[in-house]
């Protein structure tokens, strides 16, 4: 399948007596046509983290070559069910398995979603975070030669809205300093302010909210695309 956009073509001229070989020309066409003098030169293709290169040796005739790139792309979105991720809450980072470890050599990371990312043929392990806590799923997808994977990560997770109150429905105190538990003591997320929202994973959790020198707590649940108000009560006494 021929290649229209994304490439970047550098041709380098061969040196004799051990100097790097030097760039004489660059293209980000198609099909770039290039004047070079009678000389043996190195021509590379890049196709985003794929190339290919091929030694060329010109003799004042024209001739025509045609470089294999063995790549595809990548094209991540994020979903709660059935609702997708709006673009700015989910980021992802792509890594090449080494041996057991499946985040082995990180490609890139903060990929947006909808994001073309061209990469050479393999497989690859997907991170996708939403939001800026523990909501995270992890995906191995195979980019193949010529196509573009398209794939959706769902994530188990909403967004809540932490406020601390003097009433159920009351205004929410500003200035307060929250702190999102696991059951087991682990600190998930800290925030500041009035009614800050945390996206989490679906699970049990144990918010902490401290106001003028006072301490409230609450155990609450999280369920799955049931974004919602968690309330802490600060009773007197």
């Amino acid at each position: 399948i021929p290649l229209r956009q994304g490439l970047a073509w550098r041709i380098y001229e061969e040196a004799n007596d051990g100097v790097r070989p030097s760039i004489v020309a660059r293209s980000t066409e198609a099909e770039p046509r290039f004047v070079l003098a009678p000389g043996t030169y190195t021509a590379t293709v890049a196709y985003g983290f794929a190339s290919a290169s091929k030694r060329i040796v010109m003799a004042g005739q024209p001739i025509t070559e045609t470089l294999r790139v063995a790549a595809g792309a990548l094209k991540l979105s994020g979903a709660v069910g059935d609702q997708k991720i709006p673009p700015g809450e989910v980021s992802f980072s792509v890594f090449v398995p080494v041996g057991t470890n499946s985040e082995g050599r990180l490609v890139r990371g903060g990929i947006k979603t909808g994001e073309l990312l061209r990469l050479p043929e393999g497989t690859y392990h997907v991170v996708s975070i939403y939001g800026e806590s523990n909501a995270i799923q992890r995906a191995d997808l195979r980019v193949e030669n010529g196509k573009v994977t398209e794939a959706t990560l769902n994530h188990r997770a909403a967004t809540v809205t932490l406020k601390l109150v003097a009433a159920p429905g009351a205004e929410a105190f500003a200035g307060t300093a929250f702190s999102v538990l696991t059951p087991g003591g682990d600190t998930i997320r800290e925030a500041i302010g009035a009614f800050p929202q945390v996206t989490l994973a679906e699970g049990d959790y144990v918010l902490i909210a401290r106001h003028d020198g006072q301490v409230y707590t609450r155990e609450f649940k999280v369920e799955s695309g049931l974004d919602r108000d968690i309330e802490v009560v600060a009773k007197s006494g």
